[in-house]
């Protein structure tokens, strides 16, 4: 038998005998003691719960598709969305235009690819807008509470009492619809929702010690909000983004539909929706289905991710 000795990655501690050197420089016995080993970070460990789910994945994966079809699409496969072209009205399906083409001629796809610039783009300025102005609004509303509390959270309640869509619709009625206005015309509905929910997770972290601490340090209560009530909120407001973007999609199709949404010879996918409509009876199917089918699908792609998000950030699963 033998005797031990030490291999070039591990050292001898005079007091507990041979050991493993582990990461960080700790060293543990070879008998007794367990090996400690460095602990994950904390976007390590939300990425693992986040990959866990399977629908989050196949989301991401969907999201990271629609995004290069729209922006990167057109470079490769290129139409002609600005001119008329009665010659082609009503094409069916075929290797030139891969999705047919609707009554002015307009190629379906280079069509869902416009259509998708639009809507991704307003559904994520509308819901960044509204989460950032909602989420100072929330803060402040929590952290300052009492009767200032009790004002503007009463602001946000008669806001969320008022049909959001018909409010829209004047908007859209006085305003010219353009992709400006649409972000403008979400943000200015959208942004009670997320205030209320900041405002609920704000009222738990002002009780916090290192918010206290500022207070006790004479830092003023703009610091203690920007700099520690909403850092430490983030995965809240987060979460709240994924699911407004699937919101103001969901919206700006809706106001796409009933002919109120950005205007020729720009187009969303609602209005391409609401147009197919009028032909589905004739049999022309492309010029339906393929916009119906884009939007339920990109709408649940940002839901599994938002639930993916939401089951990340929370604490109990980051500890475990």
């Amino acid at each position: 038998m033998g005797m031990w000795a030490p291999h070039p990655e591990t050292t001898v501690d005079p007091a507990v005998g041979p050991g493993l050197l582990v990461e960080g420089g700790t060293t543990g016995t070879l008998e007794g003691p367990e090996v400690a080993v460095k602990p994950r970070s904390m976007f390590r460990r939300g990425w693992e719960v986040f990959a866990e789910n399977r629908l989050a994945l196949v989301g991401l994966g969907f999201i990271v598709f629609v995004f290069l079809f729209s922006f990167v699409g057109p470079l490769i496969y290129k139409t002609q969305q600005n001119l008329v072209s009665l010659n082609d009205a009503y094409c069916t399906p075929s290797a030139q235009h891969l999705l047919g083409c609707d009554q002015l001629g307009y190629d379906i796809v280079g069509r869902l690819m416009v259509g998708g610039q639009n809507s991704l783009t307003v559904g994520i300025a509308a819901a960044f807008v509204a989460c950032l102005f909602g989420s100072i609004y929330g803060a402040v509303s929590g952290f300052a509470g009492g009767v200032v509390d009790t004002i503007l959270m009463r602001f946000v309640d008669a806001m969320l009492s008022i049909p959001f869509i018909f409010v829209l619709i004047i908007l859209a009625v006085l305003i010219h619809p353009s992709r400006i206005t649409m972000i403008g015309f979400i943000a200015v509905t959208y942004w009670p929702g997320p205030a209320r929910l900041v405002r609920g997770e704000t009222l738990s972290l002002r009780t916090r010690e290192y918010v206290a601490a500022v207070k006790v340090a004479g830092g003023s209560s703009r610091r203690a909000v920007l700099r520690h009530v909403m850092p430490n909120a983030i995965g809240t407001i987060i979460v709240q983004a994924t699911f407004a973007v699937a919101d103001a999609i969901i919206i700006l199709a809706s106001l796409g539909f009933i002919g109120f949404g950005i205007q020729e010879p720009q187009t969303d996918w609602g209005a391409m929706l609401s147009n197919g409509l009028n032909y589905l009876s004739l049999g022309y199917w492309w010029m339906i289905y393929p916009a119906g089918l884009i939007i339920i699908a990109t709408v649940v792609a940002f839901n599994f991710v938002g639930d993916a998000l939401r089951d990340a950030f929370e604490t109990r699963l980051q500890r475990r």
